[in-house]
């Protein structure tokens, strides 16, 4: 039972595939604008005297049909054997492979069970860490120069058919403990040839970009050429980005990693020197939750408060923010919204990779919307001004997004409910534990023992979303970049918001209600500018997925700064089932909906389809800048653990929330007020 206590240790240690290597002296703020030799050289598809012209702007986007854009659902968020902790995990899927799970097809799970979507995604984005991009899986392989130095033969055939199993956990956690100290050691002592590391990234960086192109099919299934920049701070607060390229055929010969610098300014300074030679990509960060407070600062990376220059070149390259995804939901926190009700959904309190605690303040997105609003006030520039989107952050190729059919990310280390800590573990397993004195590894809940860490704080979330005109790179990236996006915990639910000043009150009855909204106002990610002492008028609306629950509650969620104080309020809207909003509290009464945690089973015939509302704000004032997003609820269902438990024959986990009610973000509108 030694393998209880190791599998443990390894998911703290590389928990969310992001192990990170400790900082150099080269990781300073001093070199963040420098050009790294493998990151400067002319990009894959351009010739190096190949010039931007000063003329095109990254942001323009061509007249287009407002009112036919469509919803397109996807993951921006995928490691695959390439990602050294996914291989190390058990992954022997290939870009190619994420992208054929994608479209509806079948894979493997490295536990060797079959995963296969209901319905396919619209588009994704392989996203394999920049950091040891590769090697593991070159490292493995002894087929492969890599694998002959010896900080790779503990390596050899990790994963080999007969070690493809949970029992081989303990003996692959020994032999990658030593792979980041041997690397790091190697490269500093010249053991390691220089631009070892370089050459194999290239390979596999070549293989990302053939495998995007040659799934990319217009109109019906959109790919993306992507990579994760994976850093932290010394004090291991995250900072992971997503990067995303517009086009496959202008991308770079080789992604930026934390090995060119830690700080996330430099990676901003190599996109905009990529920008300025025609190729245009997007940083997406993810899991604030677990920054430590270091996502959304006030003060950038030296320390200096934050000014106008930092927040437009933020903005410039972060347009977009994930919100949520396995790793947990970032939207707000109860400490930081204790009059939201809702705050408390799917917390995980965790710095990446550790169990060590993270600190709120600065690492929720509700949080960093209003500070967006202070700095605005104060320097006149507002580097929080991002939309949402939702991903995955699967590390098996596939994403996890239903609670019934939950995977959970890291292969072979969370493949079954006990290694999840959804179900007790057997009396024989915690007396072997007890006996070698691993009782760490364990926690007691109510006489029985479960696994214990911080998989049990992860939830089968979730997706990127779109209003785009059609299934394409284009269409979609210009909806990333004038924020038309949300999140989804998982469900393929829709929202709209839009807001004007000459909306008729019965706007969301008319059957061309999204024409006339396009046509008289702003949407999603836009700004609405304060016209005078008029209130504007919002219209809002949301469609249910038929594959999940019924709706229950449409909110407003609004951030604003009050006599130079940031207040956030959070307003039903809109209620099912004939229910209506209680003006004294701005919440609808409580539809009655349950579910039976016998068979995870709910409530029939309440809950609606569509939900939509227009509708005033009663706190508005013009002189106050503002935002406003959209926040769709569905009834209750059974959490991913508590199906484990059914189906293992076993009450919930008691310790861990038995139901959750699945929910989909907008990205907001910002109220700036008139001159």
């Amino acid at each position: 039972m030694r393998w209880i206590r190791l599998s443990a240790a390894f998911v703290l240690a590389l928990l969310a595939g992001c192990a990170e290597p400790p900082p150099t002296a080269n990781d300073t703020a001093a070199n963040a604008t420098a050009e790294p030799e493998a990151a400067a050289e002319a990009p894959v598809g351009l010739p190096s005297q190949t010039l931007f012209d000063p003329a095109y702007d990254s942001v323009a986007i061509s007249p287009i049909r407002d009112s036919e854009r469509v919803a397109l659902f996807g993951d921006l968020h995928i490691h695959t054997r390439y990602s050294f902790d996914a291989y190390a995990f058990g992954t022997l899927a290939s870009p190619s492979d994420a992208y054929r799970y994608a479209k509806g097809e079948p894979i493997r799970h490295p536990a060797g069970f079959t995963l296969k979507l209901p319905a396919p995604l619209d588009f994704l984005g392989v996203t394999d860490h920049a950091m040891f991009l590769g090697a593991v899986a070159q490292a493995a392989d002894t087929s492969t120069a890599f694998s002959e130095l010896p900080m790779s033969q503990p390596f050899h055939d990790l994963n080999r058919p007969d070690n493809l199993t949970p029992a081989s956990i303990a003996d692959r956690a020994q032999r990658f403990s030593t792979f980041i100290p041997s690397a790091v050691q190697g490269v500093t002592d010249g053991s390691i040839p220089r631009g070892t590391f370089d050459g194999i990234a290239r390979s596999a960086w070549a293989d990302i970009i053939a495998a995007a192109e040659a799934n990319n099919d217009p109109g019906k299934f959109t790919t993306f050429v992507a990579y994760e920049y994976t850093s932290s701070t010394d004090e291991r607060g995250n900072l992971h980005r997503n990067v995303i390229f517009r086009s496959g055929d202008r991308v770079p010969g080789a992604p930026f990693s934390r090995f060119h610098s830690q700080n996330p300014e430099g990676l901003w300074a190599w996109m905009d020197k990529l920008r300025a030679q025609g190729i245009e990509s997007i940083a997406i960060p993810h899991n604030s939750n677990g920054s430590n407070g270091a996502m959304f600062m006030l003060t950038d990376w030296a320390g200096n408060p934050i000014d106008a220059a930092y927040a437009d070149t933020r903005l410039r390259n972060e347009p977009l923010v994930e919100v949520t995804q396995v790793k947990g939901t970032s939207e707000t926190h109860p400490l930081l919204s204790p009059n939201d009700e809702w705050a408390d959904f799917e917390i995980m309190p965790y710095r990446i990779a550790t169990t060590l605690h993270s600190e709120e303040n600065g690492s929720y997105v509700r949080q960093a919307y209003l500070r967006g609003l202070k700095m605005e006030a104060e320097i006149g520039a507002n580097p929080y001004k991002f939309g949402l989107i939702g991903s995955s952050d699967t590390h098996v190729a596939a994403g996890s997004f239903e609670e019934s059919n939950f995977f959970s990310k890291i292969g072979l280390l969370d493949a079954t409910p006990a290694l999840r800590g959804s179900v007790p573990l057997s009396e024989e397993a915690v007396r072997m534990a007890g006996a070698s004195g691993l009782q760490q590894s364990l926690k007691e809940v109510d006489g029985k023992f479960y696994r214990d860490g911080a998989q049990q704080t992860w939830g089968a979330s979730g997706l990127a979303a779109v209003w785009a005109e059609e299934n394409t790179r284009d269409a979609i990236f210009d909806a990333f970049r004038r924020k038309e996006t949300f999140a989804t915990s998982g469900p393929r639910l829709r929202v709209r918001l839009f807001a004007g000043y000459d909306y008729p009150e019965s706007l969301t009855d008319r059957q061309d209600w999204v024409q006339q909204a396009y046509a008289g106002g702003v949407t999603m990610g836009g700004d609405l500018y304060g016209r005078g002492r008029d209130a504007p008028v919002f219209a809002v609306w949301a469609a249910r997925d038929a594959m999940s629950a019924p709706l229950q509650r449409l909110q407003i969620i609004k951030g604003a700064l009050v006599d130079g104080e940031m207040r956030e309020t959070v307003f039903d809207v809109a209620c099912s089932d004939g229910l209506t909003v209680d003006p004294a509290t701005n919440r609808c009464p409580d539809n009655g909906a349950t579910v039976d945690l016998n068979d995870c089973s709910f409530s029939t015939g309440l809950g609606a389809g569509e939900l939509a509302a227009t509708w005033h704000d009663p706190s508005f004032n013009p002189g106050e800048r503002a935002f406003y997003y959209v926040r769709a609820l569905e009834n209750p269902t059974c959490r991913w653990s508590t199906w484990d438990a059914v189906r293992n024959g076993t009450p919930p986990r008691p310790d861990l929330k038995t139901t959750i009610q699945e929910r989909a973000w907008s990205s907001p509108i910002w109220y700036v007020p008139s001159a």
